[in-house]
């Protein structure tokens, strides 16, 4: 028997039938799975371990209360007329039908001068967000929060402005990392900012859950505009805001002219399985020649998207009415009131914590370790499931970040355990 052939013929059998394509280069530059997959997998392995372990699930930022029955009532409506000929549809517009882009505009933004037209009505908010990397030349660097939504990160790698893995320092060589952390009102320092085409910034912030100042988002239009930059503007956490933090990035005159923001039901009317998000791309928005931004997102939309669920956007617009906005400003005061249980378990425990004032997550500092042995160390001691600082950046090495999300049952438990075990 030749030993060389043989080797051969057992690498093809292995491996079995490749095709010649070779693999995406910017896909070989992300950095292991996508983090909330990871946890996943961490929850799992824990669980296997210890079968009769019962699980508290404070870490992926998944809803859990129900979707009010006013709302889900005219989703169920709009399924049964599917059923008659009089009721059927078929393709709407893949903007978005044109109740709902009124009524976004009207709910989240009256007063700024936001029109119907340009509200993008999708699948959700980091749908979204890689479609305005469709959008972007590659070519183009980019910024974002330390620490922050990991999306920004990983879209920006996929579509090849992120540049290599630097090991060293756990950040991609062409991505500038704004910290913001406690020493700096969880705000950057945009005089030490250098310029990039590209800022992403949330507000509420995932996963500190810090909300910018009127003041903070005038300094950050200011200094796009000066540099000619684009923000992408994440309000995904906008209706938890308790306090007069800009709820929009266009309560800022000047933002019209270089802002895109993006936002989701997912959060505020627990559609993270219903998925229903929007964009606002406004016509003054242009690009370096003077050509409309959203004539371009228009053209990524019709090509990319067929449009959100017709049953979806019948659920968001009954989110929009009266009654329905109201019974769901009950369900964010749960996550709300959950939230300040977990902020006074910490604080008993003689821990640093950020958040949970205009978001439903916490923000835990654990000085001098590794947020990854926090995270085991809380899940084998109390079973519950929070997610590793580090998993948002560098800037969150020693945080944990606590979800809100969850029955008033299992946060009052999660207390229990966590004062004793920690």
């Amino acid at each position: 028997m030749k030993s060389d052939g043989s080797s051969k013929s057992d690498a093809r059998t292995k491996i079995g039938y490749h095709t010649k394509i070779p693999r995406r280069t910017h896909l070989e530059s992300l950095q292991s799975g996508y983090l909330f997959p990871e946890i996943s997998k961490q929850e799992a392995k824990h669980a296997q371990n210890n079968p009769h372990a019962k699980i508290i699930r404070l870490g992926i930022g998944d809803t859990t209360e129900p979707i009010p029955d006013i709302i889900t009532s005219a989703m169920a409506k709009q399924v049964y007329s599917l059923s008659t000929v009089q009721g059927y549809s078929g393709y709407g517009p893949e903007q978005g039908n044109k109740e709902i882009r009124k009524a976004i505009a009207e709910t989240f933004y009256q007063d700024m001068g936001v029109k119907e037209n340009e509200v993008f009505v999708s699948d959700g908010a980091q749908c979204d967000i890689s479609r305005i990397q469709i959008l972007l030349e590659s070519s183009l660097s980019a910024a974002v929060q330390d620490p922050s939504f990991p999306a920004y990160v990983d879209s920006s790698v996929i579509f090849g402005r992120a540049g290599n893995f630097q090991a060293e320092t756990n950040k991609f060589r062409d991505i500038v990392y704004m910290k913001c952390g406690p020493e700096n009102d969880f705000f950057p320092d945009l005089s030490a900012t250098p310029r990039t085409d590209v800022i992403f910034f949330c507000s509420p912030n995932n996963p500190t859950g810090s909300a910018a100042s009127k003041q903070q988002l005038k300094k950050l239009v200011e200094f796009a505009k000066a540099n000619g930059s684009l923000i992408i503007y994440d309000s995904a956490y906008a209706t938890y805001i308790t306090d007069d933090s800009p709820k929009s990035i266009f309560e800022i005159p000047e933002a019209k002219e270089v802002a895109i923001e993006v936002s989701s039901f997912s959060k505020f009317a627990g559609f993270t399985g219903v998925r229903l998000g929007w964009t606002v791309v406004p016509e003054e928005l242009l690009y370096s020649n003077g050509y409309p931004v959203i004539k371009d997102f228009n053209r990524i939309v019709c090509t990319c998207f067929n449009g959100a669920s017709n049953i979806a956007q019948a659920g968001g617009l009954a989110c929009l009415t009266a009654e329905g906005y109201k019974a769901l400003r009950t369900a964010v005061g749960h996550y709300m009131e959950n939230a300040k249980i977990l902020v006074d378990t910490f604080a008993s425990l003689g821990r640093k914590v950020y958040g949970g004032k205009n978001a439903p997550y916490i923000w835990v500092h654990f000085p001098g370790l590794s947020s990854w042995e926090v995270f085991s160390q809380i899940l084998k001691k109390t079973d519950i499931v929070t997610i590793p600082g580090i998993g948002f950046g560098p800037g969150g090495e020693e945080y944990i970040r606590v979800s809100s999300f969850g029955h008033r049952e299992s946060i009052l438990e999660a207390s229990r355990r966590l004062r004793k075990f920690l």
